[in-house]
């Protein structure tokens, strides 16, 4: 089948990077048609077995206000879609849901891991995706998704099972850089040389807690996806339990990274501990090497009368030698010991 709509010219749209790309799905193909909102909206009206998908990049109020109006969008989605600061999560108004997620990207200079939203609208005949920051482009998603014509053809639902499983790829590709960077603070730790890593493994704890707020809400989630849920083709189930698969196992690695960064943590604090005693231990035996010299100074250098030494003509060097003696002798002890 092939929608087709009666006088209305083929144009691009003029929103700039606002809509990013609008398409009319039959059968597994997309339709030849203009790439706008409105376009989408009356083919789906007129036609029963086409769907649409409309993506949008940190769109405005007003751009977000029309596409609503469009599709019928829930006004609480809605104003959850225009503030980029939303838990994951899963919600139902009457037979649309929307997905809210959180994606993650890695960037190597101050080994940071930034965070975006992308917030999808499905409805029975519609995908409206909604998307924050750099992280989780859906053209390449898209694009693929196009090619797979056996895909699209399980609707709405297959869009949905696209942008999760790109944006969980995105979580196990930020997980491994994060993996290099404890690998690179663990030879740090334990290295013989003097480091101070105390900073880098706390930042990126930090990032991990990211990590975590994006990954662990989505679970449950996929695993009722993978389940079967009303406005779920239930055809797509397979393929959401492949997804929940990967977000079991990107939680279970982003939680190892944790309990091996509090280890290195650890380890790096016992560390510094231990070379502050030694350093405190070499500190006290040079005081007690040099408290010979200044106490034997100290007696001699008294202003008494009856000092019989005094008069020795040997007794400046004999007690330059027993300086030397003691000295020496207790270097010796101490590097026995340890302690130098």
């Amino acid at each position: 089948m092939t929608c087709t709509l009666s006088g209305v010219r083929k144009s691009r749209c003029h929103d700039g990077a606002v809509i990013v790309d609008c398409g009319v799905y039959a059968d597994g193909e997309r339709q030849d048609l203009p790439k706008d909102p409105e376009t989408v909206a009356q083919a789906i009206d007129d036609h029963g077995e086409c769907f649409g998908w409309v993506g949008l990049h940190e769109p405005s109020d007003a751009e977000m206000r029309r596409v609503q109006r469009l599709f019928d969008l829930h006004e609480l989605a809605v104003e959850d879609a225009l503030k980029a600061h939303q838990r994951p999560k899963v919600e139902r108004f009457g037979d649309a849901l929307v997905v809210v997620l959180r994606t993650l990207w890695y960037v190597e200079e101050g080994d940071a891991v930034e965070t975006g939203q992308l917030s999808v609208f499905i409805g029975p005949r519609y995908v409206v995706t909604v998307r924050h920051g750099k992280g989780g482009e859906l053209a390449t998603t898209r694009q693929k998704l196009e090619e797979r014509a056996s895909m699209l053809g399980h609707g709405p639902a297959a869009v949905l099972w696209a942008i999760c499983d790109e944006v969980v790829d995105g979580y196990e590709t930020v997980a491994e850089s994060v993996e290099v960077d404890v690998d690179e603070i663990e030879s740090s730790v334990f290295s013989p040389d003097r480091t101070s890593d105390a900073e880098r493994i706390y930042r990126l704890k930090r990032e991990v807690l990211e990590m975590r707020r994006a990954v662990l809400p989505l679970r449950e989630p996929m695993e009722q996806f993978a389940h079967g849920v009303p406005g779920i083709n239930p055809r797509a189930a397979p393929f959401f339990r492949d997804v929940a698969d990967h977000v079991s196992r990107v939680a279970d690695q982003t939680e190892s990274i944790d309990t091996l960064l509090s280890s290195a943590l650890g380890a790096h604090l016992a560390r510094v501990s231990v070379q502050q005693n030694d350093d405190m231990r070499r500190i006290s035996a040079w005081v007690a090497i040099a408290a010979v010299p200044t106490m034997l100074a100290g007696i001699y250098g008294m202003n008494f009368d009856n000092m019989p030494e005094l008069t020795w003509h040997y007794g400046y060097y004999g007690v330059l030698l027993l300086m030397a003696a003691v000295c020496f002798t207790m270097y010796r002890f101490f590097r026995k010991v340890g302690w130098l």
